[in-house]
């Protein structure tokens, strides 16, 4: 059984808001990476991206990542060369923060590089860590039990996100 917990224009909502907070926040930046982590991620970060070339001179930088999530600690790589984002802003992109296991691996990647401004956005917070870590920019944060699952579908007929 699917209880959809966020629609397509939601979604917009929520692209455009996290833009704008990430803009406020990297407004002395010339560039900023955006780093989606691969599939989903990687698509969230391209579509905020869309947003803030419409509404600030920021000189945006997407680049994937890429992380095995049955196994964190195998090495991660990524779309562009770490001089690519080197004493740069950088935000870090997912769909779902659920325990925080690829947020704190990936974090723990581009921190062997010198940044300017580390931020993490993701658009739904399930409130389940095993990690310290947390989203600076988040569509929705959302208490679930654990045998729940959220998932976010990007998708041409409209985005939507579930509960089930």
């Amino acid at each position: 059984m699917q209880n959809r917990i966020l629609t397509h224009s939601e979604i917009e909502h929520k692209i455009k808001r996290i833009a704008y907070q990430i803009y406020e926040t990297f407004v002395n930046e010339d560039t900023v990476v955006l780093a989606g982590i691969a599939s989903n991620g990687y698509i969230f970060a391209k579509k905020i991206a869309a947003v803030l070339e419409e509404i600030s001179p920021l000189k945006i930088v997407l680049c994937e990542v890429f992380i095995d999530k049955q196994n964190p600690n195998s090495p991660i790589t990524t779309s562009v060369l770490p001089s690519e984002y080197e004493n740069k802003g950088l935000v870090l992109v997912d769909d779902v923060l659920n325990s925080g296991t690829t947020l704190v691996y990936s974090v723990k990647h581009f921190l062997e590089v010198p940044l300017s401004k580390f931020k993490t956005a993701v658009l739904v917070d399930r409130n389940h860590k095993k990690y310290p870590v947390k989203a600076d920019f988040k569509g929705l944060s959302l208490s679930t039990s654990l045998q729940e699952h959220v998932q976010v579908v990007f998708d041409s007929a409209g985005d939507y996100a579930y509960l089930n």
